[in-house]
């Protein structure tokens, strides 16, 4: 056979490929216009005015580009650094607290008890409910020294538990946030769970029990990996709402005592508003896009290189 006979000739494109290019294409159109305008597009011009000295009001003084300058200041305050150190030990505490809430009421109300669907619109229901109005009620609770939690505490220890300034005491106030804010979310993070549990088909379940595996075998080699995209989804989005804390910390704490819940986001804020400096402020935005985007994508490699 020679080389032109074992050519295979393109297939020609018909006018239905055509079509149908066409009707995909229309049908992502929305969504790519969307993305576009409400993330692309706003990135790219948080990134020019970064390069920028603009300010949040207009000024007589013209807008002039500094280049790099407010990244380098940004990367000289202390302050900064220690914003960042608080969020990412939020991060770290948020995630087997809230998560792990989460996994074990899924998997509680995915059994066949009386009245599971009125307990997870129970159990869902901080997650709806406004954050300004759950950090006022919890406000209450930590309120020092005669708040119900201290009162709780101090019943069941006999008196022997000093009232605790919970949201006053730099060692206690991010402990109180995460607390605050894993009850508040957990109920998203439990509908997602439940949703992967309900995906996984009673076919397997079956068949290892067929095989004569017990309950704790069935639910390490049959749930466990079967919710392995669910566990990546999970985490990858409770550590991007992890790092963008601030309501919690604006209502209760802004930023203290001595700056032990100060965020990243926190930070910004007050630069932006407060001081007025929007190029700064947009720096920052920058850097704890990249910052977040960075640990997403290492989450997702680390999860899919060990089978987790």
């Amino acid at each position: 056979m020679t080389l032109q006979q074992s050519v295979v000739p393109a297939r020609p494109v018909r006018s239905g490929d055509r079509g149908r290019m066409f009707q995909e294409i229309g049908m992502l159109a929305p969504a790519l216009v969307l993305l576009t305008l409400f993330l692309i597009v706003p990135f790219l011009l948080s990134f020019w005015t970064a390069m920028t000295n603009q300010p949040l009001v207009p000024r007589p003084t013209p807008v002039r580009f500094i280049g790099f300058n407010n990244f380098l200041r940004i990367f000289r305050d202390d302050l900064f650094w220690t914003s960042l150190w608080n969020v990412s030990r939020f991060t770290f505490w948020i995630l087997p607290v809230q998560c792990g809430l989460a996994f074990a009421t899924a998997l509680l109300l995915h059994q066949k008890l009386p009245f599971r669907n009125f307990f997870r619109g129970l159990f869902f229901l901080p997650a709806i409910t406004s954050i300004v109005v759950v950090c006022v009620v919890w406000g209450t609770l930590f309120q020092y020294p005669t708040g119900p939690f201290n009162q709780i505490l101090g019943f069941l220890s006999g008196g022997h538990i000093q009232p605790i300034d919970w949201l006053g005491d730099p060692e206690w106030a991010m402990f109180s946030i995460v607390l605050l804010s894993a009850w508040q979310a957990y109920g998203f993070q439990m509908i997602v769970y439940l949703a992967g549990l309900q995906g996984i088909p009673d076919e397997l379940y079956d068949a290892a029990k067929i095989d004569g595996a017990n309950a704790l075998q069935r639910f390490w080699h049959v749930t466990m990996p079967g919710l392995r995209p669910t566990h990546i989804f999970v985490l990858v989005i409770t550590t991007i709402q992890a790092f963008k804390l601030y309501t919690q910390v604006a209502i209760l704490t802004q930023g203290g005592p001595k700056s032990s819940t100060e965020t990243v986001v926190h930070y910004m804020v007050r630069a932006g508003f407060e001081e007025q400096k929007l190029g700064y402020a947009s720096a920052v935005s920058v850097i704890l896009f990249v910052i977040v985007l960075f640990i997403a994508l290492v989450q997702r490699q680390l999860l899919r290189r060990y089978d987790v």
